[in-house]
């Protein structure tokens, strides 16, 4: 195979699908064909560029990912962390496939396969600037660049976990790539997450209360819940971690750096509680 093929890319020929026409994908000079030749490249930076057509412009920009990267390595979100890794290895097999939708930097999956040395991992996105991350979070993490809301370039039944941390959900092909024995692990904020910003800044995103009246009636014809955690904790915040978490959210499209830089008093806690719950397919 030929040297630009990344090393974790390479596990994934099986799983990956063309995404014009769902045949399989070979690697070729720094990008994967398909007999058809359709052709995807290899971006240096490790991830494999497979979105086609129309891009969504949603995605984090270079400045939501700095944020994002400085942010989560502060460890104030490890609680999170530790608990996605838990339901994580709750139900993964020794030599499991873990699928990140919507994995931004790969932070989450990062932490999920350091701690099970025989899973491999794939990030979805389509920030190519996260996806820049992504494919350096872990040796075991490959990186693709895709839309969330089209059918994925994945087999039928290939996955054991797909995880959807604060992030948009598919839940027909959540449950197409799932095998019967999968989990999909869905992470959301509740009502309290956050409420300390949004009190003292006006342009923070607000959670919709029907937020998980929606999300059950979405999974319900495909999923059947099977746990939730509830991960809350205050903790202390410096005025750049509270700049860099509302920049590494959709809330950074309303607010500036500079915006944040000149807002009075920020608060110097703040409430984290979000759910966790882990679905298995129907």
């Amino acid at each position: 195979m030929p040297a630009l093929l990344p090393p974790a890319l390479e596990p994934f020929l099986d799983l990956l699908r063309c995404p014009v026409c769902h045949a399989r994908l070979r690697p070729g000079r720094g990008s994967l064909r398909c007999p058809a030749g359709h052709t995807f490249d290899i971006a240096r930076q490790g991830y494999v560029s497979l979105l086609t057509g129309v891009r969504a412009t949603s995605g984090d920009d270079a400045a939501m990912v700095q944020a994002r990267n400085r942010f989560l390595s502060t460890g104030r979100y490890a609680p999170i962390h530790r608990t996605l890794t838990r339901m994580a290895a709750d139900v993964l097999p020794a030599r499991g496939t873990v699928v990140d939708v919507g994995c931004g930097t790969g932070h989450y999956l990062a932490g999920v396969l350091d701690h099970l040395p025989g899973t491999r991992g794939l990030g979805l996105d389509t920030s190519a600037r996260a996806l820049r991350s992504a494919a350096r979070a872990h040796p075991r993490a490959a990186a693709a660049s895709w839309d969330v809301f089209r059918p994925f370039p994945l087999v039928d039944q290939g996955v054991d976990v797909v995880l959807d941390v604060f992030a948009p959900r598919n839940p027909s092909e959540f449950h197409r790539v799932l095998r019967p024995t999968g989990r999909l692990i869905v992470l959301r904020p509740d009502e309290r997450h956050l409420a300390e910003l949004r009190g003292q800044v006006p342009d923070v995103v607000t959670i919709d209360p029907d937020k998980e009246q929606r999300l059950r009636q979405a999974l319900d014809p495909y999923f059947q819940a099977a746990g939730t955690r509830h991960v809350a904790y205050t903790t202390p915040l410096t005025r750049q971690e509270v700049i860099d978490l509302i920049g590494m959210t959709p809330s950074a499209r309303h607010l500036t750096h500079t915006d944040l830089r000149g807002h009075g008093p920020l608060p110097d806690r703040v409430t984290v509680s979000v759910l966790a719950t882990a679905y298995r397919p129907r």
